[in-house]
């Protein structure tokens, strides 16, 4: 059961639940870019349903966090109608997508964390966390799967694959020790044992990822460092052109509905 909440510890789970869904969602918008423009039709497809998959968990948690808000929001007004300081994404999921080298990169040391996230979130004392994360594992899963898989047959194919995804980790790499970075409601959270202590999945993250890059033959970058700032609203330029085009039609003719 879900014991009652003092308000700070209620401001925090809202504002973590908001960074699952943020993240997810503008995951899910980068990916989505993709549709039409895949390598191969097969490939293409299995971006958009990971996209979808993406835009599904993220649905979940807005529905949540506009609980938690009681501020008469929707799922809607969250993703539509917030300002870029307000989105408290990673900054990983915002870059650009690249080639499919780098897409792949990106979505591999994301879903690396997630796996291992939502493994300790099924375990939570908030029963509604807990069961968005149990149902978001299994896409989880074989996202996870799926571009590990390709990180292996890029990293390990021709020369060409092999170099330029290996550029691609080098430089997307700076982008994911944020993920290990606890913001103030992580910290908050997971002194009470609502959430995992991020901090402390990193050494696991660390290996699952070494293990697909020696698989690979590639090389995990060393000693970086590490962006942050996605969690309490400073980003990169990119979120601002993803949120225009995201935005736009609910902000040009408000409260339209299908």
């Amino acid at each position: 059961m879900n014991i009652a909440l003092h308000n700070d510890t209620q401001v925090a789970l809202s504002n973590y639940v908001l960074q699952l869904a943020d993240t997810n969602l503008i995951l899910a918008q980068r990916i989505c870019e993709w549709c039409g423009h895949g390598p191969v039709l097969e490939q293409d497809i299995a971006l958009s349903n990971i996209g979808l998959d993406l835009l599904g968990q993220t649905r979940s948690l807005y529905q949540y966090a506009a609980e938690l808000l009681d501020e008469d929001k929707s799922e809607d007004d969250l993703a539509y109608l917030r300002s870029e300081r307000q989105f408290k994404n990673l900054l990983l999921v915002e870059q650009p997508n690249g080639d499919f080298g780098y897409t792949i990169v990106r979505q591999f040391l994301y879903e690396t964390f997630q796996q291992l996230l939502l493994t300790e979130l099924k375990k939570s004392s908030n029963t509604q966390l807990a069961a968005i994360a149990e149902k978001s594992l299994i896409e989880t899963n074989y996202h996870y799967k799926w571009s590990a898989e390709w990180v292996i047959r890029l990293g390990d194919g021709t020369e060409e694959s092999k170099s330029r995804i290996q550029k691609s980790i080098n430089e997307i790499w700076t982008y994911s020790g944020e993920m290990f970075i606890p913001c103030a409601a992580e910290q908050l959270l997971a002194s009470i044992s609502i959430i995992p202590d991020v901090a402390a999945l990193k050494e696991a993250w660390m290996r699952k990822v070494k293990t697909v890059l020696d698989e690979a033959t590639l090389t995990m970058p060393e000693n970086m460092y590490m962006q942050q700032g996605g969690k309490t609203g400073v980003h990169t330029e990119h979120l601002g052109y993803i949120l225009a085009e995201m935005q736009y039609l609910q902000r040009q003719y408000p409260r339209q509905q299908w």
